[in-house]
Parts: C-alpha cells; structure tokens; sequence
C-alpha cells in the first residue's frame, strides 16, 4: 500500500474574499467606462429624416416665454415644460410624442417648449441651449424629438454638431450658439417663469392654462383634454 507523503503535497490555494472584490470592481469599472464612451462617441442617425416642421410662432430669445410652434389660430395650446435629461420626459416623449406632433401638424394645437434645467446643472443646460439655436433655425420640435429618440446619448457638442448639421442647420451661427451658450439668459427667464407659475417637476403639461393631472400624462389623457375643447 503505498502512502502519500504530507511533505510533498501542494498547498490548495484560496482566493481571498478582499481579491474577489477588487475583481468585480475592476471589471465595473472597465464596463462603465466603456459604456461612457460609447454614450460620447456613438453616431448620430436623425430618428425621421424628412419630418414635418411647424412654423416658429415665439422664437427662443423672448425673456420668461416659453418656445410655441404650430399654426397660428389653433384653438388649443399644449404647455410642455422639460428637461432633456429628465427620464421621465423621454417616457413622456416615447408615449406621447407621436399625438403631439400629428396635433400640432394639423393644425388641432400649438405646442409650446419650456426647456428647464432640473436634473443636471451642466447638462441639462447645455442640451437647452442647442435646442433654443435649434429652434431659432426652424428646427425646434425634430431637434426635441431627436434629443430624446436616443436618450442614452452623451449628447457631446461633437453630437450636438452632427445632429444640426444632418438637420440642415449646421451653420456658423449655430455653432457659435453652442459655444457660447447664447441663450442662457433666456433659459433663466424660463426658469423662472417656470418657479412662478409653482412648476416643481418635469415632465408638467398644461393644456390651454390647465395643467394636466399627473396621472394623465399618457397619450390619451393628453388627447382627451385636447378634444374636450378643439370638438
């Protein structure tokens, strides 16, 4: 019977609790970051090339008035006030969005933008500021829709640039209101605006002064309140 010698048998190795962690963490990490940089770096692709685009009834610029496209004389009036890093306005947009433009489009209602800075200082009023130069070339409610089709976008300048020019407004005075945040004066008469009328959240929708309850904030509840007074 031959016998193992206690000497000679190799140690079984353990792999630390502490080691584990700091691997789990590490590959986090590489994922974040990864993920970070295809958020700054992905391709911009305009969602509906060719859209529709409402006349600007107010451009950005008017101090403490909101954005309003449309058709002048629609008996109706839809109030948006959002954030263009609120997730909760791109569930809005996402159910919503589509019986928003159709009304707008045919003449049902006008709609108007009131862009806010809630959720993040810097971004949230970055993406404003291009929305408003967006919107001072004609572009307001495909620029909107663009930013939200793709919310997990980083929404660099660079994609902001892009974005602008496959929209047709890629010009000299767009990109300098980029850089120079031209309208930020304005998005803070908005924000105040906002403050007095006691707007505390985004996504808020009023409807010809009315604001819409929170639990309506669907695509039918909106079209309800809308029917209920263009019928």
């Amino acid at each position: 019977m031959s016998t193992t010698n206690p000497l000679l048998q190799k140690p079984k190795r353990r792999i630390s609790t502490g080691i584990v962690v700091v691997i789990v963490l590490v590959l986090a990490l590489a994922a974040g970051v990864g993920v970070q940089y295809y958020r700054g770096h992905s391709k911009v692709e305009v969602s509906s090339p060719g859209q529709t685009e409402p006349a600007v009834i107010t451009g950005p610029g008017t101090s403490g008035k909101g954005v309003t496209v449309g058709k002048a004389g629609a008996k109706v009036n839809i109030e948006l006030y959002l954030d263009f890093r609120c997730p909760h306005c791109a569930e809005f947009e996402k159910d919503s969005g589509a019986t928003i433009d159709k009304l707008v489009e045919d003449g049902t209602a006008t709609l108007t933008y009131w862009p806010l800075k809630f959720v993040n200082p810097d971004a949230s009023a970055r993406l404003a500021n291009a929305f408003a130069a967006a919107a001072a070339n004609g572009k307001a409610l495909s620029f909107a829709d663009n930013l939200y089709a793709d919310f997990s976008k980083s929404w660099t300048s660079g994609q902001l640039t892009d974005l602008g020019t496959q929209l047709g407004i890629g010009d000299a005075k767009y990109q300098q209101a980029l850089q120079d945040n031209t309208y930020g004066d304005w998005l803070d008469s908005v924000s105040k605006a906002a403050d007095d009328r006691g707007v505390t959240e985004t996504p808020t929708v009023y409807v010809n002064g009315k604001q819409l309850p929170t639990d309506q904030l669907t695509a039918d509840g909106l079209q309800k309140a809308v029917d209920a007074i263009a019928s």
